[in-house]
């Protein structure tokens, strides 16, 4: 079992890293939220209240221990010496190689020397990612889903170094926020990337050709296949960007059936990401909600 006085930084304040961040704080643990751009970390204090503001409306956590969750949550614009004693550090920053070996190296010099450092890269190489390590062996990808209150999986991939303790402490981990873990040997875009990333470039390919529009190829999915969510409703929740990003890489590694349909590499080109820029293959308000008929239609009248 974790001890409850055990501290967690995350680092990284989108959605992922705020998703993660209320994971932690709602179940007990103190937990750092790490961010150079203050603003960010402003909205994400502010996203995760409105979680935890939320549950207690439906009935789901009483108000008092909401009000304790939040007060278990810390903000940083930097990985420094305050967080010395955490257990864990998970970082969830772009998915940028470097970036990311450079917030590793960062935590072993700062963190005690038992803490795990995770990564949730749903592609990058984790032994890769861990290279720059001195003591890769504490190094394991934690790979949450979005959104994370809602999603119980957790998939702990295996860098070549990864030892058996820190798969067992890891374990414990998702344990102890309620994720079910499982499992997964390093491999281009793991088990649910993978998949999800064929999904969603398949839908674009047939949105592209005018085979279906965008609110039927969804419901599909949702109705056909009792997904809770259609193939471009997740692609605009993650952020077409991020994708596009997740299948070059699986097509530099994988091989043509990977090759990112057009209409997604156009739509990032023009900006159009998803949700959080307010337009990607659906139309989103300010709040974003996404407006009714605002799918795209492909070449459908």
């Amino acid at each position: 079992m974790i001890s409850k006085r055990s501290s967690v930084v995350v680092v990284g304040s989108g959605l992922m890293g705020t998703g993660i961040a209320h994971a932690f704080i709602s179940n007990g643990f103190p937990c750092w939220l790490v961010d150079m751009n203050e603003a960010a970390l402003e909205k994400s204090v502010a996203n995760i209240h409105g979680i935890l503001d939320g549950g207690v409306k439906l009935g789901k956590v009483s108000a008092d221990d909401a009000s304790a969750a939040k007060q278990r949550l810390m903000t940083a614009t930097s990985i420094n010496e305050s967080q010395k004693e955490a257990s864990l550090l998970i970082e969830t920053v772009s998915e940028n190689l470097a970036v990311k070996q450079s917030v590793l190296k960062t935590a072993e010099s700062v963190l005690n020397e038992d803490a795990i450092i995770a990564t949730n890269t749903s592609a990058l190489s984790v032994t890769e990612i861990a290279s720059v390590l001195d003591s890769p062996n504490r190094a394991i990808g934690m790979h949450f889903f979005n959104p994370v209150h809602k999603m119980k999986l957790v998939e702990l991939v295996l860098g070549l170094a990864t030892d058996e303790e820190t798969v067992a402490i890891s374990r414990s981990w998702c344990e102890s926020i309620k994720k079910t873990s499982i499992l997964v040997n390093e491999s281009p875009g793991l088990t649910t990337s993978r998949m999800s990333a064929m999904a969603g470039n398949e839908a674009m390919w047939m949105l592209q050709e005018g085979t279906a529009s965008a609110e039927d190829i969804d419901t599909a999915l949702r109705m056909g296949f009792n997904h809770p969510m259609g193939p471009l409703e997740l692609g605009d929740l993650t952020g077409w960007d991020t994708r596009l990003a997740v299948l070059k890489y699986l097509h530099s590694t994988l091989g043509e059936k990977f090759r990112p349909c057009p209409l997604i590499i156009k739509m990032v080109a023009a900006g159009r990401y998803g949700r959080k820029t307010g337009h990607g293959v659906y139309q989103y308000d300010a709040d974003g909600k996404r407006v009714p008929g605002s799918g795209m239609k492909g070449s459908l009248l």
